[in-house]
């Protein structure tokens, strides 16, 4: 929370502390310091910062699903990342036996960070960031409204929790419910190395 900050006569800066404002003789560095920081914490927590760690998402990755609740299994899942509408979105391919079977569309309306998911139900759940900590990557979706989707009950995506855990790792866990059930589906991913160039080319 950022600090409440005031001036005395003297020019002095007063500080409000448990409900009291006291004298504080601080460089004016400090001062600066206190009413910066919880404007910088907010600006690493805006959709802006969030789409810039997705952009670097960009290449291949290969890893696994597993779902978890009302349904189970697991199987390999392969993913591609890249950028479209002049870096303005960024397209997820998620791809089994070579096949792409899902495919999200992250992009900033404004200052909000949302995405479209064209799930293999055949419908297309619409979700807003509503939970965004740069620091420790996490990324928190909740849905908004959905096309293509024949009653409240059918089958759909409601919800994806995405942790960036590093460059090279990330985990998406999509979360599912129809006919009153709920799973949750965990895809752990992992970037594919890109292939050195022989004579210039890949």
């Amino acid at each position: 929370m950022k600090p409440a900050i005031r001036s005395d006569a003297r020019g002095w800066p007063r500080i409000k502390l448990g409900g009291t404002w006291r004298v504080c003789r601080l460089s004016a560095v400090a001062v600066l310091y206190v009413s910066a920081t919880g404007v910088s914490e907010a600006q690493n927590d805006t959709g802006a910062a969030a789409f810039e760690r997705l952009s670097a998402l960009v290449g291949d990755w290969s890893g696994s699903l597993e779902w978890s609740g009302a349904r189970s299994g697991r199987d390999a899942m392969n993913a591609t990342y890249y950028a479209t509408g002049n870096g303005s979105a960024i397209v997820e391919n998620l791809i089994m036996g070579g096949v792409p079977t899902m495919t999200s569309v992250y992009h900033l309306d404004g200052a909000d960070l949302r995405m479209t998911h064209y799930c293999a139900a055949r419908n297309q759940p619409r979700l807003k960031a509503n939970k965004i900590d740069n620091a420790q990557g996490i990324l928190d979706f909740s849905f908004v409204d959905a096309t293509n989707l024949s009653s409240p009950d059918a089958p759909h995506v409601y919800g994806l929790e995405m942790r960036l855990l590093d460059a090279d790792h990330v985990i998406l866990t999509f979360l599912f419910e129809g006919g009153g059930k709920r799973s949750k589906e965990r895809i752990d991913l992992k970037r594919v190395p890109a292939r050195p160039a022989v004579n210039g080319k890949e």
